[in-house]
């Protein structure tokens, strides 16, 4: 039986531990190249943790990219759970990942701190596209089954997801034309080339005078196209997005799990992140804790689903 001295400083050297975290650099992994959409919020979010983690604590981002994002993810899972390894977390896709092919990580392999980012798809066409709203396109993806092209950035992440679930909610038959990434699928939108496509939000912000956006795949309108109406407004009970957040292995103790997760909804908080996310195009949709995890579970199962119905590989 511990005495009443022993009980105290038990609670003394953990108090210190919890204290003194972090005592060396935090890292944090991203599955991708540098500067893209991830890299950049990883970058943001790590300037601010910096912040609040305080006393000179230091935060630095580490690109593995390779394989679509799995190194990097899979290094993240296979870390020790100690606070120093964090990763990026891109929801659907690193789950995706886990169905076509042989994954050294599943949904259970992560403790879920925090998403910041949630960038819907779009239903999008070429500004010179006849198509002006979304019942025209689905109407003639309707009359002529398998004729209305549908362009994507790839098969198996949430422009493929957002594709089959509008045709679920529709009944309408598109033939999905995936390319090389949404770059490649943007411009044959724009060029006419498919007759339209899904894309996030994000994507098409720097090209309003080449692309119509028909409908966001969100529950509400974005506050960066309030003008564009959300499929579910039109009739259409379709959400798909792309998310962004940040994971640590699973097994983190429960101090540096609270730690970390305050620290992040701080950063979340602090009006100078909110402006430089903003200016950067981010759409935030903050999540901490077990919010996140439960996001992450539902898209794990639609990705289970239509691997199931439809494989894409």
């Amino acid at each position: 039986m511990k005495t009443p001295l022993t009980a105290l400083a038990l609670a003394l050297t953990a108090t210190a531990a919890f204290a003194e975290y972090p005592d060396k650099p935090v890292e944090v992994v991203v599955g991708y190249s540098a500067g893209g959409g991830t890299d950049v919020m990883a970058r943001t979010v790590a300037q601010f943790l910096e912040q609040e983690l305080g006393d000179g604590a230091s935060v630095v981002v580490k690109n593995i990219p390779g394989a679509g994002g799995q190194i990097g993810f899979t290094e993240v899972s296979e870390a020790a759970p100690d606070g120093y390894t964090l990763g990026t977390f891109n929801l659907p896709a690193a789950l995706a990942l886990t169905k076509d092919r042989a994954a050294d990580y599943d949904v259970d392999s992560f403790t879920y701190l925090a998403n910041f980012v949630e960038d819907p798809n779009t239903i999008t066409v070429a500004a010179t596209s006849p198509f002006q709203t979304l019942d025209e396109l689905i109407d003639a993806a309707e009359a002529d089954p398998g004729a209305i092209t549908l362009g994507l950035s790839s098969l198996g992440g949430n422009d493929h997801f957002a594709a089959n679930m509008m045709q679920d909610a529709s009944g309408a038959e598109f033939t999905l034309v995936p390319f090389k990434g949404a770059s490649n699928a943007r411009t044959a939108i724009m060029g006419g080339h498919v007759a339209a496509g899904t894309m996030t939000l994000g994507q098409t912000s720097n090209f309003p005078d080449d692309l119509r956006v028909l409908a966001v795949l969100a529950d509400e309108r974005s506050p960066f196209r309030p003008d564009v109406p959300t499929a579910k407004e039109l009739g259409y009970d379709v959400q798909m997005s792309s998310l962004r957040g940040i994971v640590a292995p699973a097994g983190l103790d429960e101090a540096t799990t609270d730690r970390l997760r305050a620290a992040l909804s701080a950063v979340n908080e602090n009006p100078d992140f909110q402006a430089m996310m903003a200016e950067q195009g981010n759409p935030i949709a903050f999540m901490v804790g077990d919010d996140f995890a439960e996001t992450a579970s539902k898209q794990d199962g639609i990705a289970a689903r239509i691997w199931a119905e439809t494989p894409w590989k």
